[in-house]
């Protein structure tokens, strides 16, 4: 037995002339309809009483005019008192073209839980400001999902599931008028509604009768924008982990945010300023340190082995070194990405260390290979390099992170060449690839202190922090194939300023990395250790910058350490 048992649910306010055409049109369908009369005047009314001697039409009244909200919200609590599954809402003005409802019902039996919604496609007679006054909600709509997957909130032509649909009802008190239809959409998808939409021509009839009121209607729509923001705020860290997957390697993570989220988040950062953001940051940061229970053992872990570490080496930590602290410089370190992609940081926020190095391989022309790490902030080497908008940078990753690395790697530089390399393992054809790059004076940038859950084996182990840990071998055999000079670069916040002010270390690694002959594992032993050597360096010197929030001392899936 089918679970789909829709009904139509036409909203009417003072548009009794077009609904017999409307109910005309979805007359084969055999499909229940439910009419919700919004106080509309007496003309009206009597054309809706006189609908109901059609088959399978219902008529609800309201005594006063409660505005398109208040109608549908009526109208779905009588959908679910008479047990419907669905209810499908069609506009009574006939404004939508309802060539396109088969999709629509289609796609709402075969996703029976999601709710399904139109995505106007207009032609020339919609008019110019609703079209650009909608973009600004979908802007707001943005921000407040912290996604694009809402490609569009006002469209009334949409099929509700009852079922999640009334439970959002009973939680919230959404508005009556022209700011329900995207309350409603923001609020089911932060109840983890599935939301699809489908391709819907909408028309604007000559003469139609338009209830919007410019005044009063913007007025409680940017209430509602107001209320859904500071709404969002706690949703944040549920937001950004909307699909999460349970495996346990770092790169088997699906990343909890995506690039559209990453530019909501860059729009609430333009809107509110650094000093609100922040704010905003740290209560977001200890909801999710007291839910990301995975996140907080790691951060707890490592914080346990530096200490551990500087007790045995006889050096001194910052006090209170905590794991909410921890959490709460990664937040802060996003915000300072999102600062670096705006463009907001320039060489007056650095203090570079090793300028000279930059400058001197800028000046000759050269390829070089740039060992970066996930120790502080890789993008601030974007205003870095702003003065050198000709440097062509080639940001190599693996497949299984590639969608990170991209938005990392146009933080580095959006103005200058930027190639986004994705390989699966270094083969031959990747390094005669790369090695054209090299030699016409292009950079190859990888991190080299992550390994892949694909090739996890191919790891060198050596000490960190007091303790053998597994490092990635392709980052320094890639270099070794290159033949190119290799260098280091760590970006740093400096948290004792009030303003953002970082440091920059820019340092020559080697000349060229030689594995020799019979000598190879022994040779490479001794190159990762000495990045190694200095990745623990400038740990030490910030060590609340440091953002492998997994057990870095062993692969995954392994009980035992080495």
């Amino acid at each position: 037995m089918s679970t789909f048992h829709p009904c139509f649910l036409i909203p009417c306010y003072n548009h009794g002339t077009t609904v017999p055409d409307v109910l005309d049109a979805l007359a084969p369908y055999g499909f229940p309809i439910i009419i919700i009369d919004d106080g509309s005047e007496p003309e009206t009314q009597g054309i809706l009483q006189a609908q109901t001697t059609r088959k399978n039409v219902m008529l609800v009244t309201l005594a006063k005019n409660q505005g398109k909200g208040g109608a549908v919200t009526a109208g779905l609590y009588e959908a679910f008192k008479r047990s419907f599954s669905h209810a499908i809402q069609i506009d009574a003005d006939g404004q939508h073209n309802l060539d396109a409802l088969p999709t629509l019902i289609t796609e709402s039996k075969t996703h029976l839980t999601s709710l399904i919604s139109g995505q106007p496609v207009y032609d020339d007679t919609v008019p110019k400001s609703r079209l650009y006054g909608r973009y600004a909600t979908h802007i707001w709509v943005w921000i407040e999902t912290l996604s694009f997957a809402i490609k569009d909130s006002m469209c009334g032509f949409r099929a509700y599931p009852i079922g999640p649909t009334i439970k959002v009802l009973e939680r919230s008190n959404l508005g009556k008028r022209m700011d329900f239809d995207t309350e409603i959409m923001v609020r089911m998808y932060w109840d983890d509604c599935d939301i699809r939409f489908i391709d819907t021509k909408v028309i604007y009839p000559e003469g139609g009768v338009s209830h919007f009121d410019a005044l009063w209607d913007n007025i409680k729509i940017s209430t509602m924008h107001t209320r859904l923001f500071f709404g969002m705020l706690p949703r944040i860290p549920k937001l950004l982990r909307r699909q999460p997957t349970q495996q346990q390697h770092w790169s088997s993570h699906a990343e909890r945010g995506t690039i559209m989220g990453i530019k909501a988040l860059l729009t609430i950062y333009s809107l509110l300023g650094r000093r609100a953001f922040n704010l905003i940051l740290k209560g977001v940061m200890a909801y999710y340190y007291l839910t990301g229970k995975s996140a907080r053992r790691a951060s707890e872990n490592y914080l346990s082995r530096l200490q551990t570490y500087a007790i045995e080496c006889n050096k001194v930590l910052p006090s209170k070194l905590t794991s909410y602290k921890h959490l709460l410089s990664f937040g802060h370190t996003m915000l300072d990405k999102l600062a670096a992609w705006r463009g907001d940081f320039s060489a007056e926020n650095l203090t570079v260390h090793g300028l000279e190095h930059f400058d001197h391989i800028v000046e000759q022309q050269r390829g070089v290979v740039v060992l970066g790490s996930h120790l502080g902030n890789l993008e601030l080497c974007r205003a870095l390099s702003r003065r050198h908008t000709h440097i062509k940078i080639n940001a190599l990753v693996f497949t299984e992170h590639a969608e990170r690395f991209n938005a990392v790697m146009k933080s580095v530089n959006p103005k200058s060449d930027l190639n986004l390399i994705q390989v699966r393992e270094l083969g031959p054809d990747t390094a005669i690839l790369l090695q054209q790059k090299i030699e016409q004076g292009e950079w190859i940038v990888i991190v080299g202190d992550r390994t892949s859950v694909t090739k996890e084996q191919r790891v060198v182990w050596a000490d960190f922090l007091g303790k053998p840990a597994p490092f990635p071998q392709g980052p320094f055999m890639l270099a070794t194939v290159l033949k190119a000079p290799v260098y280091l670069m760590f970006g740093l916040r400096d948290d004792t300023q009030t303003s953002p002010h970082f440091d920059v270390y820019f340092e020559p690694f080697s000349e060229q990395i030689k594995l020799p002959r019979g000598q190879r594992e022994e040779a490479l032993t001794q190159v990762v250790s000495q990045y190694a050597s200095r990745l623990e360096h400038y740990t030490m010197k910030a060590p609340l910058q440091w953002y492998n929030f997994f057990n870095f001392w062993q692969l995954s899936g392994k009980d035992d350490e080495k």
